[in-house]
């Protein structure tokens, strides 16, 4: 994960998200780079609209909450006719 936050910071600051940078970062942040796990992420970032990817990301993280919403009010709806139901069979309990 700290490769990715490193190619971020890159990104942010508008350099190259390239191995040497990024093992700049790590060694900076005191940590010990890994130059196959470096080599793979910067490979696999090649060609990749990081700031698309980054909106993408989001839109899907905002979409499902919209169905969770709907699922919940449904919920409530059927608690109060349960509750409405329980109501009227007390009620004839006692007409």
């Amino acid at each position: 994960m700290e490769l990715v936050y490193a190619s971020l910071i890159l990104h942010s600051i508008k350099q190259p998200v390239s191995e040497e940078n990024i093992k700049k970062i790590m060694q900076a942040a005191g940590a010990t780079p890994d130059g196959a796990k470096i080599k793979a992420l910067v490979a696999a970032l090649e060609g990749v609209n990081i700031d698309e990817a980054m909106k993408q990301a989001v839109m899907a993280q905002a979409a499902p909450a919209a169905p969770v919403a709907e699922a919940k009010k449904e919920e409530e709806k059927k608690d109060e006719q349960a509750q409405e139901q329980a109501v009227a069979g007390l009620g004839s309990l006692f007409g």
